[in-house]
């Protein structure tokens, strides 16, 4: 158990007050009602005292009582009772079984006398049911055996209303509407007096102990349980709350929420209602007495009165954080709620949870503080203001008042241990990245985005570029001197990105790159840098770094030209001018003009025949002084036949005078036939080069979307080729003849049976001379097909204008017509 100072015990009346010497009473009972204090004593008086409180500067309460009358009832036994209903300005009082009626003030019997007779106990029913505002509800405990009787009571006169037999003896009872708990012989029950229904609770020996029976809130009452215990019970028979325990020799209880006070021989505890903890304990001998009037909680010894005075539950809440009980602090702050206003409650429990919050985290319990810190909506700019340089120095941002922490920075929590620094750290990036994004930054994103990239930058995290590349609020002038300290300067670059000072980003990574500053985030720098530029919208700083570039490598530093995207190419960016820059960058200049030629298909006559210049270049460098026929076709080469091959816009001619002499024959024979000269094309493929292959796809390349007489006047040229004289004629007979029974369809067979010598034999010419028959015969037919579908059309049409002239001439006689 762990103490907790709930309440501290003020002396109000002292026996001095109250008796004087040649008295022999002892007080018997107490009652108090605004600042009416009364006591009744063993020798039948009754007094009346008022009752001041004053709060001391220290925030102490002191009492003072002061006499105004005493009585005495004119009785010979002691006052058992007394209970006040200020509606009636009336004092009831139980003596020697009868329950008078005087007036609280003159403490004058009633004139008409009236009164309660036979009754050994009672209680006032604070939820009444008669709806009479000039009327109490008394229960009392009859003289008769086991039975109970409600009376109105009224301010001259009382009335009977109802009378209820009980299974046992009833020894206290208490009474909220039409129910009764009653404490009896051997056990506490429920009894509705209106409809006799009983509910029996758990057994009760009277033998061991007194019984206590309190009503402490609407349908609830608070007994003395078997073991000890403070049972909590509803008119329903069941209980809502968590037993206390307390002594087993119990004298009295009462309920000052949240706690239950209980009195026994020696000591006055406090008990919690929320979580059923014992804690405060004072000691108090010889107590008798123990009550509570209107939420003031009253102990009297035979001789004094004092009042336990609650410490305000704030202050009672701030002693438990002082002494990081945590979970007990919450718990009494959260059942605060009901005494105290709801708006001052948020901000108290706020505040509450927010310094809880910072107890836990100062434990380096994370989770619970990231939770309370949540719950309690911080201003995480308290966070980040225990970590030193964390907040920009633009920061306008001052801690709380009072403090939710006894803690200047992160160095005084930790006492200097690293380890618990780093955790810490590492804590508050978490947080940081978490609630960035949520409204718990809204109008600190710059405080938090700023802290959370040192904090980066700091412990050398992968986030950081993550940060940096993403929407950020990072101020510039407080990250970039940071990362300038901690040589973070890719991401340096990347901040002058985030705020529009690319040229100063590139600045910074080329000097990375070549080896001014020290960075080894990216091994990659480079190509990241092309990569930027590529995607730059800044002509100028595309231009004022392309040289830089190009240098390092044409093949990469080209593509900040050829991967531009297409709509950015157009501004700033001309291709002469790029062409013009490349100059000094042949490898580069070819991968532009590629480029420009086959990706972009641009239509201008000098790019092509500038990359084809480019490549004849190129292929001329890299042939042997020997020119070798069977060598191998480098990739340029390649390159070359197949630009040569494909475009129309280059100057024929001018690459024409370029290759003649070069030993490049296929490259010529291209040529050739880009100007329609196809008897040398095919000369050279034929008798220089002996490529039959190549010769026939000369054909079908240059007959390409042609009409069929040009393509056969290609194929009977080639024919002509390989039977006309000159050296490899065994070699050209047979390449005449593959190509006869290849092609028959691109042949006029008539013609060339003229042409084939006599010594061929049908045998060798069987595949031309049958798709030749074939392709007549379709001819033939296809044309009979035509002339009978067109004579048909012929004889519709004599028809259809036959018939027409009838009807002409056929109307023209009918009566009534007219032209």
């Amino acid at each position: 158990m762990m103490s907790t100072k709930a309440f501290t015990l003020v002396p109000a009346i002292e026996r001095e007050q109250l008796l004087s010497d040649r008295d022999r009473g002892l007080l018997e009972c107490v009652e108090c009602c605004g600042r009416n204090l009364y006591v009744g004593t063993s020798d039948c008086f009754v007094y009346h005292f008022l009752l001041e409180e004053k709060t001391l500067p220290g925030g102490s309460a002191t009492f003072t009582a002061t006499r105004q009358l005493h009585r005495h009832l004119g009785f010979k036994k002691a006052v058992s009772e007394l209970r006040a209903a200020s509606a009636l300005s009336r004092l009831l009082v139980l003596c020697d079984g009868c329950i008078s009626l005087v007036h609280m003030l003159s403490l004058e019997p009633v004139p008409s006398g009236a009164r309660i007779k036979g009754a050994t106990a009672f209680a006032l029913n604070e939820n009444p049911v008669s709806g009479d505002p000039f009327c109490v509800e008394v229960c009392i405990i009859s003289v008769k055996r086991r039975t109970i009787q409600v009376f109105l009571v009224y301010e001259d006169r009382v009335q009977i209303v109802r009378e209820v037999s009980t299974p046992e003896q009833p020894l206290a009872v208490a009474v909220d509407g039409h129910f009764l708990c009653l404490a009896l012989t051997t056990q506490y029950i429920i009894l509705n007096y209106s409809t006799g229904a009983a509910q029996d609770l758990f057994p009760f020996c009277s033998e061991e102990r007194r019984p206590i029976v309190k009503r402490i809130g609407r349908q609830e009452f608070l007994l003395a349980g078997p073991g000890g215990l403070g049972m909590f019970a509803t008119v329903a028979g069941i209980s809502q709350r968590a037993p206390v325990r307390w002594s087993e020799n119990v004298i009295g209880a009462a309920v000052c929420f949240p706690y239950v006070v209980a009195l026994d021989d020696e000591f006055i505890t406090v008990h919690s209602m929320l979580d059923q903890q014992q804690k405060q304990t004072l000691p108090f001998k010889e107590g008798h007495i123990l009550q509570d009037f209107e939420g003031r909680v009253i102990v009297a010894t035979s001789k004094g009165v004092y009042i336990l005075v609650p410490l305000p539950l704030e202050k009672q809440i701030q002693d438990l954080l002082a002494s990081h009980r945590v979970e007990e602090a919450l718990v009494l702050a959260k059942g605060a709620r009901r005494n105290i206003p709801k708006e001052k409650f948020q901000v108290m429990y706020r505040r509450i949870l927010l310094q809880a919050g910072f107890i836990q985290f100062a434990q380096l319990q994370f989770l619970e503080a990231k939770e309370l810190f949540r719950s309690g909506q911080l201003d995480v700019r308290e966070l980040i203001s225990l970590y030193p340089l964390l907040l920009p120095t633009s920061s306008s941002f001052t801690r709380s008042h009072p403090p939710l922490h006894e803690f200047a920075d992160l160095n005084q929590l930790t006492q200097g241990d690293q380890d618990k620094v780093a955790k810490c750290k590492r804590f508050l990036m978490s947080y940081l990245n978490e609630v960035r994004s949520t409204e718990v930054a809204n109008g600190y994103k710059e405080d938090i985005d700023t802290a959370l990239l040192k904090l980066y930058a700091e412990a050398d995290h992968d986030s950081l570029l993550d940060l940096l590349v993403t929407e950020n609020f990072c101020l510039l002038p407080d990250s970039a001197a940071w990362l300038e300290k901690h040589k973070k300067y890719f991401a340096l670059g990347l901040l002058y990105h985030y705020n529009h000072q690319d040229a100063a980003a590139v600045q910074l990574w080329v000097s990375i790159v070549n080896g001014d500053i020290q960075d080894s985030t990216r091994s990659d720098l480079y190509e990241y840098i092309v990569d930027f530029l590529t995607y730059s919208t800044d002509p100028d700083l595309v231009w004022r770094h392309a040289d830089w570039v190009l240098q390092r490598s044409q093949e990469v530093g080209v593509q900040v030209f050829t991967k531009r995207p297409l709509d950015e190419q157009q501004s700033g960016f001309n291709p002469d001018d790029i062409i013009s820059c490349l100059k000094k960058y042949p490898q580069a200049l070819v991968k532009y003009l590629e480029h420009l030629v086959t990706e972009r298909r641009l239509q201008k006559e000098e790019y092509h025949t500038h990359l084809a210049v480019l490549y004849l270049d190129e292929v001329l460098q890299q042939r042997p002084c020997t020119p070798d026929k069977d060598a191998e076709v480098t990739e340029t080469q390649a390159k070359l036949r197949r630009l040569l091959q494909e475009s129309d816009l280059y100057r024929v001619h001018f690459l024409m005078d370029r290759t003649r002499g070069a030993g490049l024959p296929l490259e010529s024979a291209i040529l050739h036939g880009k100007l329609e000269q196809h008897e040398e094309a095919l000369h050279i493929l034929v008798h220089e080069l002996a490529d039959f292959p190549a010769a026939e796809d000369y054909c079908l390349w240059r007959s390409e979307g042609r009409d069929p007489p040009y393509r056969q006047r290609l194929f009977h040229l080639l024919l002509a080729v390989y039977l006309g004289p000159g050296p490899a004629a065994p070699a050209r007979t047979v390449a005449a003849v593959d190509l006869l029974n290849r092609h028959a369809v691109e042949f006029d067979a008539a013609q060339v049976l003229q042409l084939l010598p006599g010594t061929w034999s049908v045998q060798l010419l069987r595949p031309f001379l049958m798709g030749a028959m074939r392709d007549s015969i379709h001819a033939r037919r296809t044309t009979q097909v035509a002339v009978g579908l067109a004579r048909s059309e012929n004889l519709i049409y004599k028809y259809d204008k036959g018939m027409c002239g009838l009807l002409t001439q056929t109307r023209l006689w009918e009566p009534g017509w007219q032209w």
